[in-house]
């Protein structure tokens, strides 16, 4: 009599699709989501899966299905208005309003449901699909389950230095596709430096005739003195900016622009004599490290300049936050100038230290006119950080605007705590766990994989000032797209679970293996990667 009940609740659960036998195939993403709850059976999705939406959602809609033609050959069949569909796609402003990259995504085994408070957040869902999907004999499957998710850090950010070694759109296209892919929301791009300019200002055109190449590029390493003797050049034109900024809004990613000033100014100076601190003419460098060559601040003119570029700027990026740079300002041009001298005893600065937080401070009110939050790196404090600077260049009482966004990479830890405690935001860079120029061997994957972006020992307050993270392409020495991608490729992955699961949930081996597995979308790609495990 059991054994015939047995049989029959066996005939039962295959009818109702849950065979008890089936093992659960679990979920193997990047970066891990914060919960998920495992059904039994798998949904099949077959070769021309339905998509519905609403008209909201339209472009988020022909993302999946574009997405999932390139992953897996599928024909999907877009349903606008409809609500019934293999996948589903909804907003539901209730859920987790506070967390406006959230959502749920929902495998049964009828259909696929991603749900969200903003496009950002069905985005992020669409993405965890794609890792989901299996095919096996032909047939594209899904385990069963819930996924509900949202980011650690509101902060994720990858930064391409364009500066030294202009790359070019496409590039950055293909850039941008993997930080969705890994829910990275920040491209911090970098396109001004000593030596090069990589945007075009319309009112400023020999920015780009002048500053947008070189003659030559230092090879090897830095000091090396050894050039290869090719010019090298290029930039964006305001209409390429313009493309690349909506190919990154269309994948939920918010382009930063960085014009760094008022130092690694030379490509700027190289084009326009009169914005130099000392007056000289000067060419492009092809030398990389820190220049004298800085920009003369108690200009008005020079000023006026500033202001103008920044409008073209924010005229084609959208995004919030401006990055002026600020680092790795050598003095020596300011010390030397009769005029600085004159205009730092005229508003009672006595240090350059308090000369560049003086500056920084009126790009900051600038910015803020215009509906923007000034951001630049921790240098912006005033705070000694190098060796070419002496205690007497740098003290002051000076204060940094409130308002800057400091963005740490170098000095004592201590100080992003100090920076904490004065009341700023701060994304956490440090250098020794995030510059993506370094070796391997200095900063392995899993060296990447274990950054806390939040130091020990703050107060809950102190904590929420941090914003996030970023992680650095600098550019001296990848001059072609593969030495860039086998430097960034595997650890920019790392870096994007650092920014989003939370800090208990991380598992390094859990990582590991589920990088494996995506790997192979690397390899169709034809992207170069380093090293999974130390070598």
């Amino acid at each position: 009599m059991i054994q015939k009940k047995l049989i029959l609740l066996w005939i039962i659960l295959l009818f109702m699709g849950c065979n008890p036998s089936t093992p659960v195939v679990e979920y193997s993403v990047i970066p891990e989501p914060q919960a998920i709850v495992y059904a039994n059976g798998n949904l099949s999705l077959g070769h021309t899966p339905s998509i519905a939406f609403n008209h909201s959602l339209a472009s988020e809609a022909v993302m999946l299905s574009h997405w999932l033609t390139e992953d897996f050959q599928m024909q999907p069949l877009l349903k606008e208005g409809g609500s019934k569909g293999a996948i589903v796609l909804a907003l539901d402003k209730t859920l987790m309003p506070e967390q406006p990259e959230a959502y749920v995504l929902d495998v049964s085994r009828k259909r696929i449901t991603i749900k969200a408070a903003t496009s950002v957040g069905i985005l992020h869902g669409i993405q965890t699909l794609r890792q989901l999907v299996r095919e096996e004999e032909g047939k594209y499957l899904v385990q069963t389950g819930t996924i509900t998710d949202s980011p650690y850090y509101s902060w994720r950010a990858f930064m391409l230095d364009e500066g030294r070694y202009f790359k070019g759109k496409v590039v950055v296209f293909d850039l941008l596709d993997e930080m969705a892919r890994l829910k990275l929301n920040t491209f911090h791009w970098h396109l001004t430096n000593d030596q090069g300019w990589r945007i075009e200002i319309k009112k400023y055109p020999r920015l780009t005739e002048v500053g947008a190449y070189r003659d030559s590029s230092e090879i090897h390493h830095f000091h090396s003195n050894v050039y290869d003797g090719k010019p090298h050049g290029g930039f964006y034109t305001q209409e390429e900016i313009k493309e690349v900024v909506a190919y990154a809004a269309e994948r939920g990613i918010t382009v930063v622009p960085e014009i760094s000033m008022p130092g690694h100014a030379s490509a700027a100076i190289a084009a326009y004599p009169w914005l130099g601190a000392s007056g000289k003419e000067i060419k492009v460098p092809g030398q990389f490290g820190v220049h004298y060559n800085v920009f003369h601040v108690a200009d008005p003119k020079v000023m006026q300049f500033l202001e103008d570029v920044i409008d073209e700027v924010i005229a084609l990026f959208p995004a919030p936050v401006f990055h002026i740079g600020g680092d790795e300002v050598k003095y020596d041009e300011w010390k030397a100038s009769p005029v600085i001298k004159k205009y730092m005893k005229e508003q009672g600065l006595k240090t350059p230290a308090e000369l560049q937080v003086f500056f920084t401070n009126k790009i900051s009110h600038l910015l803020a006119t215009k509906n923007r939050r000034m951001m630049g790196w921790n240098e912006i404090t005033g705070q000694q950080l190098h060796e070419y600077q002496s205690d007497e260049d740098t003290q002051g009482e000076q204060k940094l605007n409130p308002e800057a966004i400091v963005h740490f990479w170098k000095g004592d830890p201590k100080l992003i705590k100090q920076t904490l405690e004065q009341g700023y935001n701060v994304v956490n860079s440090y250098h020794i766990f995030t510059y993506l120029d370094y070796s391997y061997k200095s900063i392995p994957l899993e060296k990447a994989y274990h950054f806390n972006p939040t130091p020990e020992g703050l107060t809950s307050q102190q904590q929420k000032q941090v914003l996030g993270l970023g992680c650095q392409m600098w550019g001296e020495f990848i001059p072609t797209v593969e030495s860039m991608q086998e430097k960034v490729y595997p650890r920019i992955a790392a870096y994007a679970e650092c920014g989003w699961t939370l800090p208990e949930k991380k598992d390094y081996n859990r990582f590991v293996n589920a990088l494996y597995s995506f790997l192979p979308v690397w390899d169709k790609k034809g992207i170069i990667y380093g090293p999974v495990q130390e070598q």
